[in-house]
Parts: C-alpha cells; structure tokens; sequence
C-alpha cells in the first residue's frame, strides 16, 4: 500500500477525488509549484468547489483524519495543480 502519492486536477473546476488509501491520519500539502488555491473537501455528494471547500494556497499544509483517503476531493482554480499527501499512521 502507498504511503504517499499526489493528486492532478486536471480540469479546473472538475474536482477529482482522493485514491483509495485506508488509514486514519494523511497530511495533505498543495504542491509548492501550483499557481493559486487547491480546493479540498467533500460536498456529501461526492464533490468540491470554491465554494464549500477548504482552500490551501501552494506550499500549505493540512494534517487530516479520516478512515480512507477517497473521502476527500480536490479541485482547483488552475488546471494540473495538485495536492500532495502521506499517509501518517
């Protein structure tokens, strides 16, 4: 099992969701070369945007838990940003 990976948006404005990675604590860090915000989160309907996610300007970093990885979605402003993750336990 991974212990480590990186999301790509794609298509900004298209959020991708989280790979599939069991575990209780990831720390996730939008990649220092992106150009604006990442947008991270879960809508409960299998989506995030500007709008209801938490954003994370290059560089920044977030220590979440959560059972599995694919709870989260990514989307961003500027497509092929991307959010990097480890997973910590």
């Amino acid at each position: 099992m991974a212990r480590s990976g990186q999301i790509t948006v794609t298509t900004a404005g298209t959020a991708v969701q989280g790979t599939d990675q069991a575990g209780n604590l990831f720390a996730l860090k939008a990649h220092p070369d992106n150009t604006d915000a990442v947008w991270v989160g879960n809508d409960d309907a299998g989506d995030v945007a500007s709008s209801n996610g938490y954003p994370m300007d290059p560089g920044e970093t977030l220590v979440v838990g959560a059972a599995n990885l694919n709870e989260f979605w990514v989307d961003a402003d500027v497509s092929g940003e991307k959010l990097c993750w480890i997973r910590l336990n």
